[in-house]
């Protein structure tokens, strides 16, 4: 998507702090978090949000969830974390 700020980050036209990539989504770190730990993870695939992650072939489906738990690992988030997703 032309305008859309997280292909941008992903296509490398815009900085970010990258903590997880691979063939389906890339993780980086919020540059306002508002938690200690806030990692923001997207798609590698254009969907505008969630909703509409059901757009997404299964194994980038997959994908996504799996990386949550390896990132949770890689940042040591042994007492628990929060996934949330935003819609509008």
């Amino acid at each position: 998507m032309e305008n859309c700020l997280f292909c941008k980050i992903i296509k490398g036209e815009i900085p970010s702090a990258k903590v997880y990539e691979d063939e389906y989504c890339y993780a980086f770190r919020d540059i306002a978090p508002q938690a200690p730990t806030h990692i923001l993870l997207v798609p590698k695939i254009h969907v505008a949000n969630i909703a509409e992650a059901s757009a997404l072939p299964p194994e980038a489906q997959t994908a996504l969830f799996a990386a949550i738990g390896k990132i949770a690992a890689a940042e040591k988030l042994e007492n628990g974390f929060r996934v949330v997703s935003n819609c509008g």
